[in-house]
């Protein structure tokens, strides 16, 4: 007899159709995986065998082939032990074969026969759905696939329970809504006392989804500005909360308590290896680029992270995405996430400062800004220097607006970029610094003084092509703070106060 169950293989978020083919024949006893498996799933002939053990259902002493076609595609991942177990059951006539055949199936078996939680259960709905098939999964991922239009999902504990369900004996019920999880955050920008310029910095960056670098002493407060830009920036849309959500599945760091609108938060080490940052790997998994997707990716210590870690940023930067390539395969996950950078002036971190003053400058700055490349300082729209907070302002009772406040102009603000950007019917963009081309000629539009100010700052400084548009776009948002149609002599002026710095 030959048993086919449906499963699957990742390529980053594209799901790849497997065809697991189950036969049973006559010969010495043997139990083999072909179709270019892993040591994962060519380990789960093991798992299989204990798991259907401990429901009393042992192997018939016969040849056991299971092939995974198309035999030339590799497969991955410890998901495929509950599609291998269900279609050796459905050889031996245990469970109806055929009724099988209308699921996609996942999941990892224990050797008790409990069915245990994999990654990526969420954009495997979505590709049920889609193909209109159901989804057989673990318990612990049921409340995941439930986000999606997915009707039929079977949510199993264990392997026994799922056979009395196909049979028909005790039927599973289905899985429960996840929660909504409203934006929140412990932080809150009235913690910080002073730093006005930076406060105001940030709620631009935020308004626009603009990147931004913090530069200043030891102890300033850049990484508790970064740390609370979460919550002044809108709550996620559902698109761009499951959108997140599917890269954290493939990852395995899906919230288990339900959809998390928050935008997220991504603060790598400055050690984080470049495969970590951007993805790769072995299995080409997503990095923290891409886990910050829809949010914010938090790099302290600029200067001392890797150069060529840091160069592999500059594509996602512009594209928002990563395109990961393998001997294997080439991988493409989403990164369409907000860069804010922090560094020290020097090494020492206190160049400039006339009661800490650098011993080795110039050359103690010189070394250490020289890791940063001027193609990838050029993508940073913002750069600010965050000076030492003054007793005066620290012995303040309170900080200044709190996050609410400051939240309500932000989405004021983005509320303006898209209903403008829906009366150009432009569905795909939502927010000032993804604007390029003949839309930002569109959307920036400047009075003679505006022009006039841009064209002589640019000659003078000789501006790139690049920082040219990223001082229209910042100009465009901080205009769209003001409520202004257009965008006036003193927006652009704000604009290249950012864009200059004594350090570079």
């Amino acid at each position: 007899m030959l048993a086919h169950i449906n499963t699957l293989t990742f390529n980053g978020l594209e799901i790849l159709r497997v065809d697991l083919q189950a036969q049973i024949s006559s010969g010495l006893p043997n139990f083999i995986i072909v179709g270019l498996p892993d040591k994962a799933i060519a380990e789960s002939k093991e798992r299989v065998r204990a798991a259907l053990q401990s429901l009393g259902i042992p192997l018939p002493p016969k040849r056991i082939v299971i092939n995974l076609a198309p035999a030339d595609l590799l497969k991955e991942g410890s998901h495929f032990d509950l599609p291998i177990a269900l279609a050796i059951l459905g050889v031996m006539g245990i469970v109806p074969a055929e009724k099988l055949s209308s699921y996609l199936v996942m999941g990892e078996l224990g050797l008790d026969g409990s069915i245990l939680s994999v990654n990526g259960v969420l954009p495997v709905a979505f590709k049920a759905s889609k193909e209109k098939l159901g989804l057989i999964c673990p318990a612990a991922n049921g409340g995941e696939a439930s986000w999606t239009e997915l009707k039929d999902i079977i949510s199993a504990p264990d392997l026994s329970s799922l056979i009395n369900h196909l049979k028909g004996t005790n039927i599973l019920p289905p899985p429960p809504k996840q929660t909504l999880l409203q934006p929140s955050s412990p932080l809150d920008m009235s913690d910080i006392k002073g730093q006005e310029t930076a406060k105001r910095a940030l709620e631009i960056a935020a308004s626009g989804g603009h990147n931004m670098l913090m530069i200043g002493p030891p102890g300033s407060g850049k990484s508790m500005l970064a740390a609370r830009l979460p919550s002044i920036l809108p709550p996620l849309s559902v698109e761009e909360a499951l959108s997140t959500a599917m890269v954290q599945s493939i990852a395995g760091e899906f919230n288990s308590s339900g959809l998390n609108f928050t935008p997220p938060f991504r603060a790598p080490h400055h050690n984080a290896s470049t495969p970590a940052l951007v993805g790769g790997g072995r299995k080409g998994t997503p990095g923290e680029i891409s886990l910050a997707h829809n949010g914010v990716l938090f790099l302290d210590e600029l200067p001392e992270f890797n150069r060529p870690t840091l160069e592999a940023l500059r594509q996602p930067l512009e594209n928002g995405m990563v395109q990961i390539s393998r001997v294997n395969a080439h991988t493409s996950y989403p990164a369409e996430f907000q860069l804010i950078a922090a560094m020290n002036p020097c090494r020492c971190g206190y160049l400039g400062f006339k009661d800490k003053e650098c011993s080795k400058a110039p050359v103690c700055a010189q070394e250490y800004m020289s890791k940063i490349s001027g193609p990838l300082l050029d993508r940073i729209d913002i750069k600010i220097e965050v000076a030492p907070v003054s007793p005066w302002d620290l012995a303040q009772a309170k900080g200044g607006e709190t996050s609410s406040t400051i939240r309500t102009r932000v989405i004021a603000a983005r509320q303006i970029q898209l209903s403008r950007l829906k009366a150009l019917g432009v569905k795909d963009i939502h927010i000032n610094s993804r604007l390029k081309g003949d839309l930002l000629e569109k959307v920036c539009i400047l009075d003679n003084d505006a022009k006039a100010l841009l064209i002589a700052f640019a000659d003078k400084n000789s501006l790139s092509a690049r920082a040219y548009h990223r001082t229209l776009r910042l100009a465009r948002t901080i205009a769209d703070l003001q409520n202004e149609s257009k965008i006036l002599k003193l927006h652009i002026a704000e604009a290249l106060s950012y864009r200059q710095s004594r350090y570079f």
